[in-house]
């Protein structure tokens, strides 16, 4: 499982929508004591538009004015219908505080990954998705993406639109060499100018 946390403040539609259309399961974290806002609509809208899987959860239940009940109303108005109701909406109350209810919404997400058979072959040529990339002084083109299917390894050339290139490191996000990278990698992509 590989998590790609889009912002939720309003300002980051576009980061939002391409976190969509990146994923295979949408998470939408609501705040169980707020509730439904504009850009939590947003987020609705843009993973309907990829087609995608969708979660919510609920954060914030331990806090004082969480109301569970009129985020099930509020996501029904929003033709969202939860489960419990009869639909087919995933509703999950958590809090990122004191943990609760996070291993339920990881086993949810693993149950969602089966019932939807979202499975990746690691044989053959890599295929995956650039989520960001940039120029480092001193170091060259850099890329951050993900593999999505095959697998990836230092020296392999890679295509992004109209421009290709030699991978020269292939590393993990947080600095470390690989010698290969599996679907559902995120990895660090250096290559040669």
């Amino acid at each position: 499982i590989t998590f790609l946390d889009t912002p939720g403040h309003e300002a980051f539609a576009a980061i939002r929508e391409h976190g969509a259309l990146l994923t295979d399961i949408v998470i939408i974290v609501v705040a169980a004591d707020d509730g439904i806002k504009p850009q939590t609509l947003e987020a609705i809208r843009f993973a309907r538009k990829a087609g995608v899987k969708l979660i919510i959860a609920a954060n914030k239940i331990d806090k004082e004015g969480a109301d569970i009940n009129r985020l099930k109303q509020q996501l029904s108005e929003n033709d969202l219908l939860i489960e419990e109701w009869g639909g087919d909406t995933i509703l999950l109350p958590v809090s990122a505080k004191t943990k609760e209810g996070l291993p339920e919404l990881l086993d949810m997400i693993l149950l969602v990954t089966d019932v939807e058979e979202l499975k990746a072959d690691t044989d053959g040529v890599a295929k995956g998705l650039i989520i960001e990339a940039h120029v480092e002084q001193g170091r060259g083109p850099v890329a951050q993406a993900l593999v999505e299917s095959g697998t990836l390894k230092p020296s392999d050339f890679i295509v992004a639109g109209g421009s290709y290139a030699k991978i020269r490191n292939l590393e993990s996000t947080d600095g470390v060499a690989l010698k290969a990278a599996t679907p559902s990698t995120p990895v660090t992509i250096r290559s040669e100018e």
